[in-house]
């Protein structure tokens, strides 16, 4: 085990979290399975060993799938609100260990330390949702036309819920569909991200935890390991109903067909290219921390991430400059250390994809306004941090089109009306989210209008990245068109069943059709 970032009490936090051990593997509850080959994760933040887990065969996959559908049986038929109560008892542990995970999650992945904290929160706000949910699981009496008769609507579990997480969200995004799930009466198999798979092992720990003490079956809740391979274990099982993915465009194409050939329903959270229209009644206040949190906050690995600043020609040398000026007060350095604001890359995979992008935005004419690059010398030694660039560009350029999963912001003009803008903002094919910087009501209205934003997320003097959990996630075109988290998000988690009942001494037939014997 490393005990390397003593000075920010990880060595600490890995050990309240339950990876004292250097190797986890597939895990059902508190019963683990020897693995395959292994994965070691080391941290972006200084190349250091975090630990290392073993990868699930095929033998361990079957094994974790029979215990998840044994428990589906008793889970299911627990009452709903006695289900929340357990999702009750697993935010509270969350709150109990929201420093150490928050801090796993920051060294792992590399995101700040208090983006890192706020991931939790998101965690323990779902938890929160869930609880109320759970006794909220509504049908809906309908009218009948036949008298006599009622018809209702009602909601039932689906069995087991196949979850694929991506490593900028490798601890919230599982607590979004998983704690809907748990109240709804799901079990949950989860495949975290191969590059934060420490996070994905303190999680089921902490839920392991919490159903040992409550005598529950350990299927409720597992975990699988591995790549993409492990993952189309699930995609391809007629035994999962549900497949939520989150990630890349590409591997949505890919899970979406392969669920869809087996008549499984699936749920994708995928690609953004987000864009924030600025018009000239907006208010550099607002704009100014917006954008640049925007852009740069996960080190622009957040699929809500900033791309694109959409300006208005009569504000835009305003803008630009006070958005450079901004971004020469951007500290990188180590994520654990609260006084900086960006951390790494995740690895150097993503680092060459970054300076790639940035000479293939040179390449089409874009103009540099802020220089990027990889920093080196000491505190850098993971070979993982960048610095955020800036780049006039136009929205037809072949890389703008493109999410590149980096702090690279592209700035350009509109000229006349707003909805220049918005047909600009929506020229792309992903459709996440969405903001519009104005003072001006028409303006607004117009971007909220049925011509206006077509993502799923569309903000008025906020900016494109971050969430709160009341509210249904996810977006259109290439996006996926997934929703996850909040309003009524958790029908997807469950089957729809309509139901007749007559109660009269005859049977009238729909439709006033006659069938007299």
């Amino acid at each position: 085990m490393s005990t390397v970032a003593t000075d920010f009490g990880m060595d600490k936090a890995l050990k309240q979290l339950g990876l004292k051990e250097v190797n986890h593997g597939t895990s059902t509850g508190n019963t683990s399975y020897p693995g395959g080959a292994e994965i070691a994760s080391h941290s972006p933040v200084d190349g250091a060993l975090i630990g290392k887990v073993t990868t699930t065969t095929k033998e361990d996959y079957d094994k974790v799938i029979s215990a998840a559908q044994d428990a589906f049986i008793s889970w299911r038929a627990m009452p709903a609100p006695q289900r929340g109560e357990i999702v009750r008892q697993f935010g509270n542990k969350l709150r109990e260990l929201k420093e150490p995970l928050g801090k796993l999650v920051s060294y792992e992945m590399g995101k700040s330390l208090q983006e890192g904290y706020g991931e939790v929160q998101e965690m323990i706000d779902i938890c929160d949702f869930a609880v109320g949910l759970s006794r909220q699981l509504n049908g809906q009496t309908i009218p009948s036309e036949r008298p006599g008769h009622v018809m209702r609507e009602q909601w039932h579990s689906i069995g087991i819920v196949g979850i694929i997480s991506a490593f900028n969200f490798p601890v919230a995004v599982w607590a979004w569909n998983t704690a809907l799930a748990w109240v709804c009466g799901d079990v949950c198999v989860w495949k975290g991200s191969e590059k934060a798979p420490l996070c994905t092992v303190a999680c089921q720990n902490i839920i392991a935890g919490v159903l040992k003490e409550n005598n529950l079956p350990e299927g409720i809740s597992s975990i699988i390991n591995g790549d993409y391979k492990v993952g189309e274990m699930m995609t391809k099982d007629t035994r999962i109903p549900l497949i939520s993915a989150t990630g890349s465009t590409r591997m949505g194409r890919i899970v979406g067909a392969t669920v869809a050939e087996r008549f499984g329903k699936s749920l994708l959270e995928l690609g953004g290219n987000n864009a924030i229209i600025i018009t000239p009644t907006a208010d550099l206040k607002v704009v100014v921390p917006g954008a640049v949190f925007g852009a740069v906050g996960t080190c622009g690995q957040r699929c809500t991430s900033t791309r694109r600043l959409i300006i208005h020609e009569s504000v835009y040398d305003k803008v630009r400059d006070a958005i450079v000026g901004a971004y020469k007060q951007i500290v990188i350095g180590n994520p654990l250390d609260e006084s900086n604001h960006v951390g790494p890359l995740i690895d150097k995979d993503s680092v060459d994809t970054y300076l790639k992008a940035i000479e293939k935005a040179k390449a089409e004419g874009g103009n540099v306004l802020v220089e990027g690059g990889v920093l080196e010398g000491e505190g850098y030694e993971s070979g993982c941090y960048v610095k955020p660039a800036i780049i006039e560009a136009e929205n037809s350029f072949e890389i703008v089109q493109h999410e590149t999963f980096a702090p690279i912001l592209y700035l350009m003009k509109y000229s006349g009306e707003v909805e220049n803008a918005i047909d600009m903002q929506n020229g792309v094919a992903q459709g996440l989210s969405s903001a519009i910087m104005t003072n001006e009501m028409k303006e607004a209205e117009k971007f909220l209008s049925f011509a206006g934003s077509d993502c799923g997320i569309a903000n008025v003097n906020i900016g494109t990245s971050g969430a709160e959990i009341g509210g249904a996630f996810g977006g259109e075109k290439e996006t996926g068109g997934g929703r996850e988290s909040g309003s009524d998000a958790w029908k997807v988690y469950m089957r729809r069943q309509t139901n007749t009942v007559n109660y009269s001494d005859e049977l009238p037939l729909a439709q006033g059709i006659k069938f007299d014997l």
